[in-house]
C-alpha cells in the first residue's frame, strides 16, 4: 500500500494526545470512520464470516514493520517507523527532534520523550491497543460493536468497556488482500487519533531489545521529577 505522505509536519504527540489514542498511536477528526456503521443488533448477532476471516489472517501475522503517518484529534500530522510482534509488542519511532518513542513489551506501554525528559508507563491490558495486538483477534461476544463490509474496505470496531471504559478501536482492512490499512482509536471523550501504515513487511525479525522497556530508568526518572 502506497500513500502520498510527503510534507509531514515535525510534530510529536503530547502525553494527553497519546492517551487519546487509548494509550497508543492511532483517527483523524478529518477522517471520521464512525458514521454509517452497521451496528450489530446484539452481542449474539452473527459476525460476517468474511470479517472473521480477515481478522484471522491479521492475527496470523506474527511480525511486521513499516512506516506510519498519524493524524491527531485536531488534524496534527506526524510520521515515523513502526515494528510489531504478536502478541502484545509494538514500537513507534516518531520523526522529529523530540526523539519521541512509544514501546509496548507485551505487558506495559511506555511513552518516551527525550527532549522533555519524560517517561510515562501504563499497563497494556488497560488500552484498546491490546485488542490490536492480541494473539488472536476474536470477533465473538460483546467486544464487536460494528462491522461494515464494502467493496474496497472492511471496517471492524471493537471495545471492551469493562477494561478500558468508553474507548474503542476501529480497524480497516483491504477485503481482497486482508491487509490492515489503518486503525483509529477513539478515547472516552470521543476524540479520534488515526494511524495509517504503508510500505509494510511481514515475517520480519527484530533485535532482542527492540521492544525492551527500561523499568529501572523509568522509575528513577519519575522519582527525580516528583
Amino acid at each position: 500500500m502506497k500513500n502520498d505522505l510527503s510534507k509531514l509536519s515535525d510534530f510529536a504527540p503530547t502525553r494527553r494526545q497519546f492517551l487519546g489514542l487509548g494509550l497508543v498511536a492511532a483517527g483523524a477528526a478529518a477522517f471520521n470512520v464512525v458514521p454509517g456503521f452497521e451496528l450489530l443488533a446484539s452481542a449474539q448477532a452473527a459476525v460476517p464470516a468474511a470479517a472473521q476471516k480477515i481478522a484471522d489472517h491479521f492475527s496470523s501475522v506474527k511480525s511486521m514493520s513499516g512506516e506510519f503517518v498519524q493524524f491527531g484529534p485536531k488534524g496534527e500530522q506526524t510520521g515515523g517507523k513502526f515494528f510489531l510482534e504478536r502478541p502484545g509488542k509494538i514500537r513507534f519511532n516518531y520523526d522529529g527532534a523530540s526523539n519521541f518513542k512509544v514501546i509496548s513489551d507485551g505487558k506495559s506501554v511506555v511513552i518516551l520523550n527525550k527532549k522533555m525528559n519524560t517517561s510515562d508507563l501504563y499497563p497494556l491490558s488497560k488500552t484498546p491497543l491490546k485488542l490490536l495486538l492480541d494473539d488472536r483477534i476474536d470477533l465473538s461476544g460483546d467486544r464487536v460493536k460494528s462491522v461494515k463490509e464494502e467493496d474496497d474496505l472492511t471496517t471492524i470496531q471493537l471495545s471492551d468497556k469493562q477494561v478500558f471504559g468508553n474507548a474503542r478501536i476501529t480497524m480497516m482492512f483491504d477485503p481482497k488482500t486482508y491487509d490492515l490499512r489503518q486503525w483509529t482509536i477513539t478515547d472516552a471523550q470521543g476524540k479520534d487519533t488515526t494511524v495509517m501504515i504503508f510500505n509494510t513487511k511481514e515475517g520480519v525479525s527484530f533485535a532482542p531489545d527492540t521492544f525492551a522497556i527500561d523499568y529501572t530508568a523509568n522509575r528513577e526518572l519519575n522519582t527525580k521529577t516528583r
